[in-house]
């Protein structure tokens, strides 16, 4: 069984409309915090603060490459956190917003976004 705490941060980060566009976007693979910014058309400090807050949910993990940080999806640790990950790709295709995004970030990746060739 998951700790209560951790099940508690988690609905909260799924809460916020700007943490759930973030990892709605984390379906498609790793994303450069670079490519977040431009994708969700927010300044750099407020989608690291949410990315902070996705991380200390147990829901994305990072890499660093250089001056770049790499976000993605967390692996599931539990029936729960899997079942909440699976909600993002059956319960959202519709919300406007996150079709926006979706479609940004394929316009991005075209252009190979910010970190390309970095």
């Amino acid at each position: 069984m998951y700790e209560s705490e951790v099940i508690n941060r988690m609905f909260r980060a799924f809460s916020d409309p700007l943490r759930l566009r973030i990892l709605h976007l984390l379906q498609a693979g790793e994303i450069c915090v670079g490519d977040l910014v431009e994708i969700l058309q927010v300044p750099q400090p407020t989608a690291s603060r949410h990315l902070r807050y996705l991380r200390d949910a147990e829901l994305v993990e990072f890499r660093r490459e250089g001056r770049w940080l790499y976000y993605s999806l967390a692996q599931a640790t539990s029936g729960f956190h899997g079942r909440l990950l699976g909600c993002l790709g059956s319960c959202f295709d519709e919300v406007p917003d996150l079709v926006a995004d979706a479609k940004r970030l394929a316009a991005l990746r075209k252009s190979c976004g910010c970190c390309a060739g970095v």
